[in-house]
């Protein structure tokens, strides 16, 4: 019998704890692999936790209402194997490493060898390599184990030693944020406020976290913004025409909003840097268009979940996922990997008759499209007989990016694509 760490995993981009709302196992009970073990909350999603494994609750970690950080052990489980122990953060790690696309080079200097050294590291036996695999082992960190075998090979043991490593730097940083977050004060600026004249209300759990990521986004972008009018006549007048036809045929809602997706997703595919995010000195180009779509709950509080591969949807389909992933997010009933991938977001101002905005970039995104009210306007228009002046749907788009990877050519001609995507709509 050995015990096993089960730690909280990764719960979506940007997420870096969760509440335990509720235990759903007890000290002494036995759990079948996939048995929900706990109840967890996060700004963005509620969720259980299964166990990835069998055997007997030897320990709870933390109590129901505690806050916990990604990647700490929640629960010790008695396993009977004699399987080489593989600590869950060791687990989340895999996880993690499925969805990087570019391996981490953060190392210490002492570590960096010469080209000659690490070819002769690449030499790996069979089981080494089989170990590089099953723990998902990236090139870097493989050059930068020291071998132990003869001419510098590495070997199982230097692999073992390697995890034992990265398991107690990742358990101390882990020990360093639950101390962290246990001692931060309480309401520590009350004292001054003179509750008479107002009322005090603690922010929410999502509204501390959603204030926490628009700081943090604000500190890592430089945020820009750049507007321009599009004529969206034909898409309203074309849509006021169908969206009856369209609910009866398809049993679902026309909005303006999948007609967008389309266009920007159509935009994105143009222009592909703007779908990147940034990784130190290297940007990141997003093959996949995943876009995130801002949805307002009636917390107002605020929600993304994503449209995963949103350029291969025709409008019925953008039209199904948008109205299911909107509805279930304010019911919230939305799955953690529903909220996590996303490429490029859209917030529409537009529906509590917003004009224009600059909203804050969706971390670690790289821009973010506001789509203002529609509204009609006069307008000049070409005519074959000259220009004249009509009444038009107008909207006001506005792109915020982030000026470390993205100028304001890139986003001007982006924006310039897009209006010509919606006014040519047919």
């Amino acid at each position: 019998m050995s015990n096993f760490d089960i730690a909280l995993p990764s719960m979506g981009e940007g997420i870096t704890d969760a509440t335990i709302t509720k235990w759903l196992v007890k000290i002494g009970e036995l759990v079948r692999e996939d048995t929900p073990l706990a109840e967890f909350a996060t700004d963005k999603v509620d969720s259980e936790i299964p166990s990835p494994k069998e055997g007997i609750v030897e320990k709870l970690l933390f109590n129901e209402g505690d806050v916990v950080p990604i990647g700490a052990a929640i629960l010790v489980l008695k396993i009977n194997n004699n399987e080489i122990e593989i600590d869950a953060n060791i687990q989340l790690q895999k996880q993690e490493f499925l969805t990087v696309a570019v391996p981490n080079n953060n190392f210490n200097e002492q570590f960096v060898e010469n080209e000659e050294v690490k070819k002769t590291k690449l030499f790996l036996s069979p089981l080494v390599r089989q170990m590089i695999k099953e723990y998902l082992i990236s090139e870097d960190e493989i050059i930068n184990i020291v071998g132990s075998g003869i001419g510098g090979k590495i070997t199982k043991v230097d692999v073992e030693n390697y995890l034992i490593t990265k398991k107690e730097k990742t358990n101390q940083q882990i020990s360093n944020e639950v101390i962290k977050l246990k001692e931060e004060p309480k309401n520590k600026h009350y004292a001054d406020i003179n509750t008479k004249d107002v009322e005090v209300i603690e922010m929410d759990r999502m509204r501390k976290i959603i204030a926490e990521h628009m700081v943090n986004s604000v500190q890592t972008s430089p945020h820009v913004t750049s507007f321009i009018e599009v004529d969206v006549t034909k898409i309203v007048e074309w849509r006021n025409k169908h969206k009856d036809e369209f609910l009866n045929k398809h049993g679902e809602k026309l909005t303006f909003m999948p007609i967008f997706i389309e266009a920007v997703a159509n935009t994105i595919r143009d222009y592909p840097l703007v779908n990147v995010s940034v990784d130190g000195s290297k940007i990141l180009i997003k093959k996949n268009i995943n876009i995130g779509i801002a949805t307002a709950l009636p917390s107002w509080n605020l929600i993304v979940p994503v449209i995963k591969n949103a350029d291969q949807m025709n409008l019925i389909g953008l039209t199904k996922t948008l109205n299911d992933l909107a509805n279930r997010a304010r019911q919230s009933k939305l799955l953690p990997e529903e909220i996590k991938g996303g490429t490029f977001t859209i917030t529409n101002l537009g529906s509590f008759g917003t004009i224009a905005g600059t909203p804050i970039i969706n971390q670690p995104e790289a821009a973010i499209l506001a789509l203002g009210a529609i509204r009609k306007k006069p307008a000049v228009i070409e005519t074959p007989n000259g220009d004249a002046i009509a009444i038009r749907s107008i909207i006001v788009i506005s792109l915020t990016f982030d000026h470390r990877v993205i100028d304001g050519a890139l986003a001007g001609a982006f924006l310039k694509k897009l209006s010509e995507y919606l006014e040519k709509f047919s």
